[in-house]
């Protein structure tokens, strides 16, 4: 993932003491070997086990169920720091097609759109001529469209100063509050999760007893869900919900193990702030990314020529796309949502491999591992 020369090439073991003075923060440190007196014909212990001769059988030994317990028996969590492999080169190609057709096409969408198209309405059927022709009344439609589309823009910009104040605001805290809840989850996640368990219970029955006794009171809900269906789903949410308490209980050995997860995954994030820029920074890029199709979708709609069409022996006069534009919407949409899962892949690759850099790093922290990741 990064290059040789700012990582060795040798993997590190997750259970490799002489290669980290501390040990991984999931992980335990291995048993102890037996003593040689329990065990005198037993190997010295290794990761991997020992190359048997084929010609010789194998000793028939009773199963030891500790030894098939041992975790440290299997193959170790290491991290390759060289560089990854470039892969999928026919998706790729076919990706980068998907995007050039999308962006060609568009780009012929804007130059050939019909200008007529804003204009439907002041067009009407010519007997005469058999098609549709632009009536005098236009200008003053057009009149009309701009004085009504004034009243819309003076409306609507109290509306969008207080938009713009919102955002404005919610970017300037958003980062201390990033930054708080990172060091409350690092130093007080057991009794964060501990604290935030009750509300799994008590949100779902307080709105389950909310609905029932504002259902009750209002006429129109009581007249038109008689009481004993409100009974019904009433104990039908109390189900659901001694379900989940069920699972709680049931998994409650496990919330140790969610409380440790949880405090080292905010300690890899406090030691990694530079993803909270980088994250945010290729969503930005993504809606950039957007903008130009969405522009052209619009635009598209505008190729097609006005038409006159027949019902019930009236003639009237509506808007005909070209035969292509449905074709283009489907190409466009669907290179949309696979950019938008090449965009989420590439945030799993960069979050996954910065982590790991941190987790399986020596005493210095690594260096350069995001944009490592990156490239």
């Amino acid at each position: 993932m990064g290059s040789t020369e700012e990582q060795p090439n040798k993997p590190i073991s997750l259970y490799d003491a002489s290669s980290s003075p501390s040990q991984p923060l999931l992980s335990k440190s291995p048993p102890p070997p037996p003593p040689p007196s329990s065990f005198p014909s037993s190997p010295p212990h290794h990761p991997f086990p020992p190359l048997e001769d084929p010609q010789t059988p194998p000793l028939s030994t009773p199963p030891d169920p500790e030894q098939d317990s041992d975790p440290t028996q299997y193959l170790q969590i290491t991290y390759n720091h060289s560089p990854r492999s470039f892969k999928d080169l026919p998706f790729l190609f076919l990706f980068l097609l998907f995007v050039l057709c999308t962006f060609a096409f568009g780009i012929f969408s804007i130059f050939h759109r019909n200008t007529s198209y804003s204009n439907l309405s002041s067009f009407t059927y010519d007997s005469n001529s058999t098609s549709c022709t632009e009536s005098t009344l236009s200008n003053s439609t057009n009149l009309s469209f701009s004085f009504s589309f004034s009243v819309l823009t003076g409306l609507s910009s109290s509306f969008s100063n207080s938009l713009i104040w919102v955002f404005v605001i919610t970017f300037i805290l958003a980062a201390p509050i990033c930054i708080l809840l990172l060091l409350s989850l690092k130093r007080y996640t057991k009794q964060l999760v501990y604290v935030s368990l009750p509300f799994f219970v008590v949100i779902p029955v307080f709105f389950n007893v909310y609905w029932f006794v504002a259902c009750t009171l209002s006429s129109t809900c009581s007249d038109n869900f008689p009481l004993v269906y409100r009974i019904l789903v009433l104990i039908f949410v109390f189900c659901i919900i001694a379900v989940v308490i069920w699972i709680f209980v049931v998994n409650w050995h496990r919330i140790e193990l969610t409380v440790e997860i949880i405090k080292i995954a905010s300690d890899a994030l406090y030691r990694n702030l530079g993803l909270f820029v980088v994250l945010p920074s290729l969503t930005i890029g993504l809606v950039v990314y957007y903008a130009p199709i969405v522009v052209f979708l619009v635009f598209s709609r505008q190729n097609g020529e006005i038409v006159a069409e027949e019902s019930s022996g009236v003639y009237s006069c509506v808007w005909k796309q070209d035969g292509w534009v449905p074709a283009y919407y489907a190409l466009a949409i669907l290179t949309m949502l696979w950019s938008a899962a090449v965009m989420v892949e590439a945030q799993v690759f960069v979050i996954s491999g910065t982590i790991a850099q941190w987790y399986f790093s020596k005493d210095e922290p690594p260096r350069r591992s995001i944009r490592s990741c990156l490239r």
